[in-house]
């Protein structure tokens, strides 16, 4: 039998953890956007206690985002907030600045370290090579195809996590675009919120695509047009043995990914359990996904089916 992989998602708050470990989650990815990028909700200090707290007592994990990317006038915040995650028994930290793995060697030498650069986890090399520096786990890039996962997983030497499901970032400035186009038409920036509360969105008439954009302290992100969801492709990977999918919760609703997290636990366990069985209920499983997602939210799969261009 397979090894069940784990199943990751990205709660927007306290209530919204305990609802989807309750729908079957395994772990969660939360944290301050002062330090995380593209959280689905923020996570105080407090928050972050009250999580491990509510995870361990139900045999679950909680992964910290520390994966922006920090200029000089933040890496000296890096220690402190370090020794508060390894006082809160926080199960790994994402990291894609190298500050942060220097860091953690010296306050938290024992730290689950987690790599996740975006884009550029895309070969078993580079996975090996950070893993040498002390990651645990890379995060692979939504770029690739399932062919490049398997193979990355056949050699990889650490743990290998993959996007299953929601959207993901397309481009991402340090820059306030947003606020900066607002403030050239001569907008009241108070009154204009740029953040993702506002649910702005970019229009392509050409490919009639509408991309989610917002603005954070750590800048502009542009999200894709359509959502991933391969819930009915899930046997190559778990075959494979990839050890997490990750499910995300940016811009969705407690009650969506509520849904989704239980189709998912349900599709994963059958796949690894009967096989037939979940060959049999597919599609069901996608018309179960079709039946909650948001109107302008088209689904694909992504890049899983794109043949790789050297």
């Amino acid at each position: 039998m397979s090894k069940k992989p784990e199943l990751l998602c990205t709660p927007a708050d306290l209530t919204a953890a305990e609802r989807l470990f309750k729908a079957g989650a395994d772990a969660v990815i939360i944290g301050e956007e002062r330090y995380g990028l593209r959280l689905a909700g923020e996570f105080t200090r407090d928050d972050i206690k009250a999580c491990v707290k509510l995870a361990h007592d139900a045999g679950k994990k909680v992964y910290v985002a520390m994966n922006a990317l920090f200029h000089n006038d933040k890496v000296g915040e890096l220690a402190d907030y370090i020794a508060f995650l390894k006082e809160a028994n926080v199960d790994a930290i994402v990291f894609g600045d190298p500050a942060v793995l220097m860091t953690a060697r010296e306050v938290a030498p024992d730290m689950k370290l987690h790599w996740n650069t975006e884009t550029t986890a895309t070969n078993w090399f580079t996975a090996n090579y950070w893993g040498r520096k002390g990651a645990k786990r890379a995060v692979l890039a939504r770029e690739l195809n399932m062919d490049a996962i398997v193979e990355i997983k056949e050699e990889a030497d650490v743990e290998v996590e993959v996007q299953v499901h929601g959207m993901t970032c397309m481009f991402q400035s340090k820059r306030t675009l947003i606020g900066n186009y607002m403030k050239f038409q001569g907008k009241n920036l108070a009154v204009e919120r740029t953040d993702q509360s506002r649910n702005m969105v970019l229009f392509d008439e050409e490919r009639d695509a509408k991309y989610p954009i917002f603005e954070d302290e750590n800048g502009t992100h542009i999200m894709s047009p359509n959502d991933i969801s391969i819930i009915d492709e899930l046997e190559e990977m778990i075959d494979a043995g990839v050890d997490s999918f990750k499910i995300e919760g940016i811009l969705k609703s407690t009650e969506y990914m509520e849904e989704v997290v239980a189709a998912y636990r349900a599709a994963i366990d059958l796949c690894v359990l009967d096989r037939d069985a979940y060959e049999e209920k597919k599609d069901e499983f996608v018309e179960q996904i079709e039946a909650i997602q948001p109107a302008n939210r088209k689904l694909d799969t992504g890049f899983f089916f794109k043949e790789t261009v050297y």
